[in-house]
């Protein structure tokens, strides 16, 4: 048995249980959906796998510290990350798959 999640139900469900603001988990609901459609490959959600394994940040720059030093502008540290990781950028952040 399985139940269809809206992208809002998504939202709340992450929100609940991976301690993201709203909008990271907004934003990671439209990512997992995009995935979905994307590969055809259907998701389980699992709130503890998301946040054991993505991490929410305040810009890119913040996320790309947690390796690195040696960014001093956005774009330079979104381009680092995107050679490195998924990345998922919404509007007061970015989220990246911890690598």
């Amino acid at each position: 048995m399985k139940t269809i999640l809206s992208t809002s139900e998504i939202a709340d469900a992450l929100h609940k249980y991976s301690q993201m603001s709203y909008e990271a988990s907004f934003a990671m609901a439209e990512y997992l959906e995009e995935y979905e459609e994307s590969t055809g490959e259907e998701i389980e959600l699992d709130s503890v796998a998301i946040r054991c394994e993505f991490t929410e940040y305040e810009s890119a720059i913040d996320a790309a510290a947690q390796y690195t030093s040696e960014f001093t502008t956005e774009a330079a540290a979104l381009e680092y990350l995107q050679d490195h990781t998924s990345v998922i950028t919404f509007d007061g952040g970015a989220i990246i798959q911890d690598f």
